[in-house]
């Protein structure tokens, strides 16, 4: 998935306002995280987030994700 459409970034940045949390599929791996931030870096956009169970900070690459889904 190289560009989400205009409805997935709506839905992404909805999700980073409201703290929900994201299903993110990148290299055939299922991340359950919530988004804090969304901006770009070296002409890269990216979302900042945080694994809900570890409380790890994950940077996860818009250009590297296969799909994308905010859950409700």
């Amino acid at each position: 998935m190289a560009e989400l459409t205009t409805d997935q970034y709506d839905r992404l940045e909805r999700a980073v306002i409201d703290r929900k949390r994201i299903s993110v599929y990148r290299r055939g791996t299922e991340y359950i995280v919530i988004p804090n931030r969304l901006h770009l870096v070296g002409g890269r956009e990216r979302i900042e987030a945080l694994h809900p169970t570890t409380g790890d900070r994950m940077i996860i690459y818009l250009d590297e994700i296969e799909s994308l889904q905010v859950i409700s």
